[in-house]
């Protein structure tokens, strides 16, 4: 692969699993397009049922598309899969390791599946686990690991014949924050120092901000919007004005909002007992005054009112028009599991 070329490229990707049971077929990924360049930590950011997994999936040889065309370290992942395969690593969201073996156990193990003779396969471990923070907990089954300490082992053992690409899906699910963020720095020195290509999987708004150098966001299957965090949170113009409403009428909500000139991108969500009212604003402190004003007039009741710059959150409303939790698991996911 040529030193510039993009680590990983997409060209219309599409990806339709049938019905089963009568069930009618879904369109999990829908012309798909966008490329990474080498050396990058790239996160693909969508709820559940976005299409996230399914493009990792193909990216990583583990299912064929139905359309379109993928190259990662420059090997097509339909005709070169075994090439895609050694020049990638991959860390599932379940666990990689045997939680019977030891850490360095399950690092041999691994190296040596991947080719490497024995001595270097132990040396590959021992760096590993000293890298990772594990050198101290080597001979300790895996079992008797901590949540964070298993995930680092997953990604060591990702790492084991240094792969160009490394394919995280959904890395911190179920970790603490303390955990959460040693993977952070991990995954941080991962792409500073050994220039590895990351493509990261998540559904946590804080992780794709502060870990991501390019972002794509994904609704159904479609890429809805793409660009650096701080570019992505710039088009926003102005502030978000949120309204956390208690046993909302949504459609009185919406007439109170449509009588303070200020708001725009108004976006009402109800849901039972709760819901909120997101907006958009040029000048929060002129507004914030305005729409509670206009929420006691309905008498609409109201438990907090807020403002702040843009944020993740903000631009996923904006390109979706739902919140990233606002919406429900698509039928995709249940015909992939």
């Amino acid at each position: 692969m040529p030193e510039n070329s993009p680590a990983v490229v997409a060209e219309d990707l599409v990806k339709v699993y049938r019905g089963r049971s009568r069930r009618p077929a879904v369109r999990a990924l829908d012309d798909l397009s966008f490329s990474v360049p080498p050396g990058r930590v790239f996160g693909l950011l969508g709820p559940n049922g976005a299409g996230k997994s399914t493009t990792t999936k193909i990216l990583t040889t583990l299912s064929r598309p139905t359309g379109g065309r993928a190259v990662v370290a420059g090997h097509d992942v339909a005709s070169e899969a075994a090439a895609v395969r050694s020049a990638i690593g991959y860390v599932s969201q379940g666990a990689a390791t045997d939680p019977h073996l030891t850490a360095a156990e399950n690092l041999v193990i691994a190296a040596r599946m991947r080719g490497a003779t024995t001595v270097d396969a132990r040396s590959r471990a021992t760096h590993l686990l000293d890298e990772f923070a594990l050198a101290d907990a080597a001979d300790r089954p895996v079992k008797t690991f901590s949540g964070g300490m298993r995930r680092r082992l997953d990604v060591a053992a990702a790492l084991v014949h240094r792969p160009r690409v490394l394919f995280l899906d959904e890395p911190t699910t179920g970790l603490d924050p303390e955990a959460r963020a040693a993977m952070w720095n991990e995954i941080r020195r991962l792409s500073a120092e050994e220039s590895l290509t990351v493509i990261l999987t998540t559904h946590y708004m804080e992780e794709a901000d502060r870990l991501a150098h390019e972002l794509l966001l994904v609704d159904r299957g479609t890429a809805v919007a793409q660009g650096t965090p701080e570019e992505l949170k710039a088009a926003l113009h102005g502030d978000t004005v949120r309204v956390a409403l208690v046993e909302p009428d949504a459609e009185s909500v919406r007439a109170a909002a449509r009588t303070v000139p200020a708001l725009r991108d108004v976006v009402v969500e109800a849901a039972g007992v709760g819901g909120q009212l997101i907006a958009r604003v040029d000048d929060a402190s002129a507004a914030v005054g305005q729409v509670i004003s206009a929420l006691d007039a309905a008498g609409i009741r109201y438990a907090q009112v807020s403002a702040s710059h843009p944020t993740l959150d903000d631009v996923y409303l904006h390109f979706v028009g739902h919140t990233f939790g606002g919406d429900a698991v698509s039928a995709a996911e249940e015909v992939a599991a």
